[in-house]
Order: C-alpha cells, then sequence, then structure tokens
C-alpha cells in the first residue's frame, strides 16, 4: 500500500472513532472543483458527512482559479456582480448537497448537510436577514441545506424566525459561552413557536458553530505579551500554563450549557414533538500557533452530539490523531479554574467573544466585497 493510502486509510480510521462516540466530521472547504473532480464524493466515502462554507474561502476560489471564468461569461451580460456571486454559491451548495444526499437518507436526517452563508453586510439587520434566509432556502431547494446566520444580537431574533417557518439554521460566529446560550433560547422559541402553530419539526435541522482556535489566538497574544513584561518564576508559571488553554476550557463549558438545555421539561415537551438538539458546531479547529499539535482540538474535543468542521490540512493530519475518548466531558471543572484564572488576570472571555464577533463580521464583509469586486474584474 502506497503512503497516500495508508494516510487515508489512518484518517478513515479516526473519523469511525469520532462517529462511533457521536461526533460527525465536517469539511469547512466548500470548492466547485472538488465537486466536479469527485473528491467531495471520494471524502464522503471516508465517513465525512458535511461541508460548511464562507465567504473567505469562497473569495480564495474566485480569485485564485478560473473553474468560475466560464460561468461569469455565461451570466455577466443580464447580471452584476453581486447576483453572480450568489449564482455561483448557490450552483455550488445545490451540487454539494446532492452528493451528500445519500448521507442525509441514510441518517433520516441527522447529517449529510451543506451550509450557505447570507450575507455578512446583513449582520446586524434582522429583517433583510430574515428575508435573505427566506430567499437562499427557497433556491437551494434542498432538504439537506443549512443557512448560516451570525450569532450576532439581530441575528438572534432572524435565527428564531426562520427555525420557525422551517428553514434549518446554521449559527456561525458564536465566540463565548453567554452568547451561546442566547443562540440556544433563539433556537427553544423558534421550535415552540413552529409546534405552537401545528406545524411539524420533522427534519428542521439546527447547529450552533462555536468558533474555538480563533479564542485562543487572541487571549495567547495578550498572554504572551503579558509574559515579554514579567520576571517573576511563578507569575511566568501561571501565565505559560494558559497558553494554548482557552479555546478547549471556552468550548468544554459551552457544551456543558448543552447538556443542561437539552433537558429538562421544556426540552422533553419538544423531542416528544420530533425536535431535534441544536448540536454544537466545533468550527475553527486548525491550529494556528504551529507549535501546537495539529489535532489538538480534534482530540480534546471528541464527543457525543457535536460536528467538527475542519479544513482539509486538519482532516488530513487526523491519521495521527490520538482519538482515545470522549475527552469533551472530561476536566469540565478544570475548564472551569481555567477561566477563572483568566478572568484574575484581567481575561474576560465574554469580552473576548464580543470582540472576536465584531472582528469576524467585519473580516467576512471584507471578503466579501473583495469577491464582488473580483467577479467585476472578471466581467
Amino acid at each position: 500500500m502506497g503512503n497516500i493510502e495508508g494516510v487515508i486509510e489512518k484518517a478513515t480510521t479516526t473519523v469511525q472513532r469520532l462517529r462511533a462516540m457521536g461526533q460527525s466530521v465536517w469539511i469547512d472547504d466548500l470548492r466547485r472543483d472538488a465537486i466536479a473532480s469527485g473528491e467531495l464524493a471520494g471524502l464522503r466515502d471516508q465517513g465525512v458527512t458535511g461541508v460548511t462554507d464562507n465567504p473567505t474561502t469562497f473569495d480564495r476560489a474566485i480569485t485564485s482559479s478560473d473553474i468560475y471564468d466560464d460561468d461569469v461569461r455565461r451570466l455577466a451580460p443580464e447580471r452584476g456582480p453581486e447576483e453572480i456571486l450568489w449564482e455561483l454559491l448557490l450552483e455550488d451548495v445545490r451540487e454539494a448537497a446532492d452528493v451528500l444526499r445519500p448521507v442525509h437518507v441514510e441518517t433520516a436526517g441527522g447529517d449529510g448537510y451543506v451550509s450557505i452563508e447570507v450575507s455578512p453586510e446583513l449582520a446586524n439587520d434582522t429583517e433583510r436577514t430574515i428575508a435573505m434566509a427566506r430567499d437562499l432556502w427557497r433556491r437551494c431547494a434542498r432538504p439537506n441545506v443549512l443557512v448560516k446566520i451570525p450569532a450576532t444580537t439581530a441575528g438572534l431574533p432572524a435565527i428564531r424566525e426562520a427555525l420557525g417557518e422551517g428553514i434549518n439554521v446554521n449559527v456561525t460566529l458564536t465566540f463565548s459561552v453567554r452568547r451561546y446560550r442566547e443562540v440556544a433560547e433563539a433556537f427553544l422559541a423558534g421550535v415552540e413557536d413552529r409546534h405552537a402553530r401545528g406545524l411539524s419539526l420533522d427534519g428542521l435541522t439546527s447547529v450552533a458553530s462555536f468558533f474555538v482556535s480563533r479564542v485562543d489566538t487572541k487571549v495567547d497574544g495578550i498572554l504572551r505579551d503579558r509574559l515579554q513584561q514579567t520576571e517573576a518564576r511563578e507569575d511566568r508559571r501561571v501565565l505559560e500554563a494558559l497558553i494554548g488553554r482557552s479555546g478547549i476550557a471556552n468550548s468544554k463549558l459551552a457544551f456543558h450549557q448543552f447538556r443542561q438545555i437539552h433537558s429538562g421539561s421544556r426540552w422533553e415537551r419538544l423531542t416528544a414533538a420530533g425536535a431535534r438538539p441544536q448540536r454544537c458546531l466545533w468550527a475553527s479547529t486548525s491550529v494556528k500557533d504551529p507549535s501546537f499539535p495539529p489535532t489538538m482540538y480534534v482530540e480534546a474535543l471528541a464527543g457525543p452530539d457535536t460536528v467538527d468542521t475542519m479544513p482539509l490540512a486538519t482532516f488530513r493530519a487526523l491519521a495521527e490523531a490520538r482519538v482515545v475518548g470522549p475527552q469533551l466531558e472530561q476536566d469540565v471543572e478544570l475548564a472551569h479554574d481555567q477561566v477563572r484564572r483568566l478572568s484574575h488576570l484581567g481575561i474576560d472571555l465574554e469580552d473576548v467573544g464580543a470582540e472576536l464577533e465584531r472582528e469576524g463580521v467585519e473580516s467576512f464583509c471584507e471578503s466579501y466585497r473583495h469577491s464582488v469586486g473580483a467577479l467585476a474584474g472578471k466581467m
């Protein structure tokens, strides 16, 4: 067996272990060439059960290749660059959804999803977000599509309304535990609204994308700045022990909330009516610090009732991952302690989350505008 075949076999084994404990593996890389070449189908056969996308990854595809040029020429006479952008995205999402439809059927709607994001420029506009979510859902016309809505203050009522209308939702840009609780409340309220209208909950699906490595990047930058200004050995030891720990601790505490939210009489009434849980989706699970093991977040956040969406580089590194069990549910008290220690240092993860949310929206807006400009140039 050649080296590449051996890597694929090891990665597939790791995916099987994750799936056996109840975690789905998705790829954060929706590319037209991967669909056309059969690469996505191959990933599906290796156990990948979903695909996510965002404005930044689509911007790379537009600007770094000519794969869309023929379609731009075809659409250009009658459409502007923004209209073309959405036509291209919708075509990719529909085709990817068709590739993953067998998974959706096999899991009775539990998996096999593709995500498409509303315009990031609407992140602070509730009504326009709702209108665009409806439009994307209608135009995708696939049961295994999730419409991504950001977890901004304006996004929360849009999440509730979309779910109440029967639109599958992937809540994106969730960074803090408090915001996650608000996302979960919007989910529950939306499902309750739908049920109160006498409408079916069958097939209604939602995930809450909770970002991981970006938290470490932000917090570790603060800790390393402090280290440069600190000489006392004990103080340095405290700072060093917290580096690379915030993202995992934050995620474990969010999952602890997930367990509490999806229990008790309120949830029991909904699940009796056919509601599915809103799974936590671990996003941004590639390490940004090269000193960390490439599958550090995958290993630490392995656990049931969750999704891990990862770039292809992280997926390929699964061959070397040590997935030994559901670490997600281990050391929750330690996670609380790490957050308390950060707080004593003046680092509040809620404040960090708010800052990351603002930065995330702006970053996606920049990528979106850049894509529109690149398409205008191609035209």
